[in-house]
Formats: C-alpha cells, structure tokens, sequence
C-alpha cells in the first residue's frame, strides 16, 4: 500500500508532523508545474526561488529517509496540469490513499477539494500547522460587523496568544499599539546594517527554466541569487535581523530611501510564506529581545503587529470573502497598468526607484508598495484587478491570500472600506516628508499645476474632488475635504485641468 502525500511549492516546512515519522508506505510528491508558473506573469526570481527552495527540500526529505518523486520543471513525464501528474503518479506508484496539506490559495484548494473528492481511493485533506489563527476566525470574530478593523483582531491574538502581555493581561508598555512612535525618516544614521544573505548560484536551474518555456519578467539574478532556500538559510537571516536591524526597524519602517533597498526590513517574508520559518518563532523570537532589552518595545511591537496581527488578519478576510473578493472594483477604476510598470522607465523619482528596484528584486517594503505604487494606481483610477496580477507576480512573497487582500483592500480601498479605514492617499507631501526622492527629480514637489508639477498632487485633490459623495463623510479625511471646501474655485479648476493632462498620457510620466 502506498499513501500519496502531496506538498507544494508554499509548504516547505520539514517541521510538519507529516515528518515526524518515516514510512516506506509513504511516497511525497513534489512537482514543478506549468499550471503554478503561467497562470500569471511571474517574477523571474520568484520561479527561481520556489523550485531552488523545493529542490532542495526534496533532498532533505530523501536524505532523511523518506520516500520522494520529483518532477523538475524539465522532465519529458511532467504534465501541465497538477492534477494530471497526480493522476500519472498514483498509476504508477499504485496508490491507495491520498493526502494534501490545505492550500491558502483558494483556487488551490477548490481545484484538490474537487478533485480528492472524486478519487475511488481515501483521501483527505489535512492542516499546513502554520498559521496562528483559523481560516474562518477572522470572520467569526468581527460577526456582523460592517467594517472588520485590524487592529481588534490583533488585540485578540495578542491576548488569546499571551504575546507581549504583563502578569495581568495588560499589554506590555500599557499601550497596545506604538505605531505613533515608528514614523521616522530616514538620513543616512544609522547606517543600513549589511545584507548577510546566502548568495546561490542557480543558472543551471535557470537554464532549464528557460528551455522549458517559461515566461517571466525582471531580472533573474541567477548567478548573485539572494534569498534562502532552505529552513538553516531562514533561520540565520532571522539571526542577522534581530541582531542588526530590528532595534532600527521601528523608527524607520516607513521611510523611504533613494539610497537603501532594504533599509531595517527583515526580507523574512518569503521564508514565511513558503513556511520555512513559522509564524510562532518568529514571535517568539522577536518579543525576547525586546524583553531583554536589546530593542525598544516601538520596534518589537511594530514587527510583531505585522506578523500577528495584519498577516493573519489578512488571511481571514481572503478565506471569509473569497471567491468574490479579487473582483472588488468600488471606485470603478478601468484604467490599464502605463507600460513602465514593466520597465521601471518613468520620470517620477519615487516611482522609478520603487518600481525599478521590484523589477530588479523581486521585492519592495510594504510603503513603497502602499504609498509609492498604491498611492498612485489609486490616484491614477488604474484597474485594480490589473494592478493585482502585477503586485502577485512581481513579489517574491505575494501569494493570493496575502496579496489580494492588501491590494484591492488596503492599496486601493476597492472593497469600498471593509479592511482599511480610509484610503492611502498623499500628495508629493507625505511622499518628500518620508523620502529623498523629490530632489532628484524631474518633477517639482511644491508645484501643483504647470507641465513639471509633481503629478501626485494634482491627482490626489482630484480624486478628492470626484470622490467628494463617497468619502466626506470619512473623519479621516475632514482635514483634506476642509482644505478643499475653501479652495478657490479657479485653483480646483487648475487642479482638475492639471489631472486630466496627466491621466491622458501616463505612458509619457
């Protein structure tokens, strides 16, 4: 008898009690498939690290005695489809039992709920053990509630987990959210500590990647590739971030940088993702130091707010609203992606170096994303369902049930405010305040109409203006609607005029 055990690409965690044990009637099942590389665009580094990533655990598991069949992505026997190589597989193998860890993507989990339940032998779906909350906990939490706020469920976690929490309850500090104090741009001091990453040669892999035909955009970086591949490369880049960058990480996780990539961010995220590292360590780990002093608390709390509470928040809200949620459009936006999204070619400063560095690695922080990218889709009325499929494939750690909620949720408030309580939206303001782009570029910061204005200005008070019906109301945004209600009517004519200049050429920005 064998049991057939399917692990995929984002289910890289030899922790998992799966592995506890060997058995000869336990054959995994581990597969580089076009059905996962093409149904969207992905980044060149993304292919490369999911299948380095499951090589080698393919390894570990066949060197700690398990049973394993491969299938690289060049294999004459390899199908396009996931379920067409299963099928091959258990004919071959003579497969009694099936068995899969629960996918996060949904269109993952309905394709192998489907097709398990047609087998004529047992199979069974099982738990991934990684996440601290339940698919379903997000919505059985917020119940009726019209707007499902964050920052509740992560109180909620916090206590239910006994995370940063005195003897009697209360939150460590007496404050449960120090976000105020992690506001800080970023000069120069302290400097960016290194990057102490592995570096790995892949170009044979990405060799074979290429001959086999598939598509992807940016630079591959194959010789010089960057992120771990295993559990032992995760776990040291989390020693180097709570050593290095965490007592910084705070202060500047918002700031933008013309001169740093990865500022005081851990890049941990795709460790995560594919589950190398679990939540729960991370945690874990993190919270020690700030209890031994060797970062402030704003830090600590700041880090963990992203892991405890937004990542695991963000995925209920996937499961809860899914499979409707990706096509949330509540601005009815319909505007295509201008082509620099894919070149990085544009003479907006801030947007060049952020969208330049994503092409270039796979990976941006979470403001340049929100506020550089984000900001200006949103001002711009592009689709968000195009700018979607550009942040999934583009980000090394972009997974559906992480990314899409952040995207057409938070990014573009197009489920019309069940996730964030405003838009994000900044004029060059916030954009020169939290970076050092503006003095290098073509555009001027301070100017709001005329051919070298910067063009978020313009276009973020005539988002304001047309959208005046929906978000007056909002009390985050009384202080812009005030500013606009005493605008002279000849400047929000200008204003207006300056908009529709811009979004009649966003290919020439």
């Amino acid at each position: 008898m064998t049991c057939l055990r399917l692990v995929l690409g984002d289910q890289l965690d030899p922790r998992h009690p799966w592995f506890d044990a060997v058995s000869p009637d336990v054959l995994y099942v581990l597969m580089e498939v076009r059905q996962e590389t093409d149904y969207i665009l992905h980044h060149a580094q993304k292919i490369l690290a999911i299948f380095a990533a499951m090589r080698r655990f393919g390894e570990r598991l066949r060197a700690a005695g398990h049973r394993v069949a491969y299938l690289p992505i060049d294999d004459p026997d390899n199908l396009p489809s996931l379920t067409a190589n299963l099928d091959r597989l258990m004919a071959l193998h003579g497969a009694t039992a099936f068995e899969y860890q629960a996918p996060d993507e949904w269109r993952l989990d309905e394709q192998l709920r489907h097709y398990a339940a047609q087998l004529p032998i047992p199979a069974r779906g099982v738990d991934s053990d990684h996440f601290l909350a339940g698919r379903d906990e997000v919505a059985r939490f917020f119940g009726a509630r019209k707007r499902w706020t964050m920052e509740l469920f992560y109180r909620h976690m916090r206590q239910r987990h006994g995370v940063l929490l005195e003897p009697d309850g209360s939150p460590l500090g007496g404050r449960w959210n120090f976000d105020a104090e992690n506001r800080k741009p970023w000069r120069g001091d302290p400097p960016e500590p290194p990057d102490l990453r592995p570096v790995h040669d892949h170009r044979a892999l990405w060799a074979s990647i290429e001959a086999a035909g598939v598509a992807s955009f940016g630079e591959p970086s194959a010789g010089a590739f960057r992120w771990p591949i295993d559990r032992e490369e995760a776990l040291g880049q989390l020693d180097a971030f709570v050593e290095h960058a965490l007592p910084h990480f705070g202060d500047y996780q918002d700031a933008l940088s013309s001169r740093a990539a990865r500022l005081f961010h851990s890049l941990l995220s795709f460790a995560l993702n594919v589950k190398m590292l679990s939540p729960a360590e991370v945690i874990a780990r993190v919270e020690a130091e700030g209890r031994a002093g060797r970062a402030p608390l704003a830090a600590v709390e700041g880090y963990i707010r992203q892991i405890l509470g937004w990542r695991e928040y963000v995925r209920g809200v996937y499961w809860a609203r899914m499979p409707g949620y990706g096509s949330s459009n509540a601005f009815g936006h319909e505007r295509p992606l201008p082509e620099w999204f894919w070149t990085g070619r544009t003479r907006m400063a801030c947007v060049r170096s952020a969208i330049g560095q994503s092409l270039a690695n796979a990976h941006a922080h979470h403001i340049q994303r929100l506020m550089v990218i984000g900001n200006f889709a949103l001002l711009a009325g592009l689709e968000p369902q195009a700018l979607h499929r550009w942040y999934l494939g583009i980000y090394i750690d972009a997974f559906e049930w992480v990314e899409l909620p952040n995207t057409v949720g938070m990014s573009q408030f197009a489920d019309g405010g069940l996730l964030a309580t405003k838009p994000y939206v900044s004029s060059a303001a916030y954009l020169h305040r939290m970076g050092d782009h503006c003095g290098q570029c073509h555009y001027r910061r301070d100017a709001h109409t005329g051919p070298r204005s910067c063009p978020f200005n313009a276009l973020y008070w005539d988002f304001l203006d047309r959208n005046g019906e929906r978000l007056a109301g909002n009390p985050r945004l009384a202080m812009p609607y005030r500013q606009l209600a005493r605008m002279p009517a000849a400047r929000r004519e200008a204003l207006v005029e300056r908009a529709a200049q811009v979004l009649a050429d966003l290919d020439g920005l």
